[in-house]
C-alpha cells in the first residue's frame, strides 16, 4: 500500500469515528456539512477522495481547522518532524498540496504548513472551521490574490499577510506558475 493510500485509508477512519464520536448520524452530519449522506457514506468508506472544499465542511461541522482534522488523521504524535517524513495531500480537483511543516501537537496552539496553489487554482471556503482562527501568510514564490469577506489582497513573493478568518475567504492562484507559501494557523483561546 502507497502512503498516500495509508494516508486516504486512516483519514476515511478518521471521518467515520468523528461522526460517531458526536453520536451523529449520516444524514444528521450532512445536514451539518452540507455535504450529501450518499457522498459522507462514500468517504467514510475511503471510496472516494475527498476536496479540500468537502473536507473544510466537514471540519467546520466539527469545530476544527482542517488542518487539525488530517493532522489526527496522519497520527504523527512527534515534535521532531523531518523534512522526508513530513505528511502531504494533494487534491487533484482544485490543484491545492498541501505538507505538514510542522504539526499541530496537544498543548500547542500554532501549527505551520506549505502549500501549492497550481495556476488558476482557487479554494473557496464559505466560512472558517473554528471562528477567528488567526492565520500568517508568507508567499515564497509564484502570486496569490486571497480575498478576505470580499476584499481582495494580491501578494508577490515575499509579502505576508496577517488576518483572523471571518466569514468566507478566497485563496487563488492568478499566476502562470505554481504559488507556493507558508501558513502558520494559531487556534484562539478563550
Amino acid at each position: 500500500m502507497s502512503e498516500e493510500d495509508h494516508f486516504e485509508r486512516q483519514l476515511a477512519e478518521r471521518l467515520a469515528a468523528l461522526r460517531m464520536a458526536a453520536g451523529w448520524s449520516l444524514d444528521e452530519l450532512a445536514t451539518r456539512s452540507g455535504v450529501s449522506r450518499a457522498t459522507l457514506s462514500r468517504l467514510e468508506r475511503g471510496e472516494t477522495s475527498p476536496t479540500a472544499t468537502l473536507l473544510s465542511r466537514l471540519a467546520r461541522a466539527h469545530g476544527l481547522p482542517l488542518s487539525r482534522l488530517l493532522a489526527e488523521a496522519e497520527a504523527l504524535p512527534v515534535r521532531l518532524l523531518r523534512a522526508c517524513d513530513q505528511p502531504r495531500w494533494h487534491d487533484q480537483h482544485s490543484g491545492f498540496e498541501r505538507r505538514m511543516r510542522c504539526p499541530p501537537l496537544a498543548g500547542f496552539a500554532t501549527e505551520v504548513i506549505e502549500a501549492v496553489l497550481a495556476p488558476g487554482a482557487e479554494l473557496v471556503y464559505d466560512e472558517p472551521p473554528v471562528a477567528r482562527l488567526e492565520h500568517h501568510l508568507c508567499l515564497l514564490d509564484g502570486q496569490v490574490r486571497l480575498t478576505l469577506q470580499g476584499q481582495p489582497f494580491v501578494l508577490a513573493p515575499g509579502d505576508s499577510l496577517s488576518f483572523r478568518c471571518q466569514g468566507r475567504s478566497i485563496f487563488a492562484n492568478p499566476g502562470d506558475r505554481p504559488a507556493r507559501y507558508l501558513l502558520a494557523m494559531t487556534v484562539p483561546t478563550l
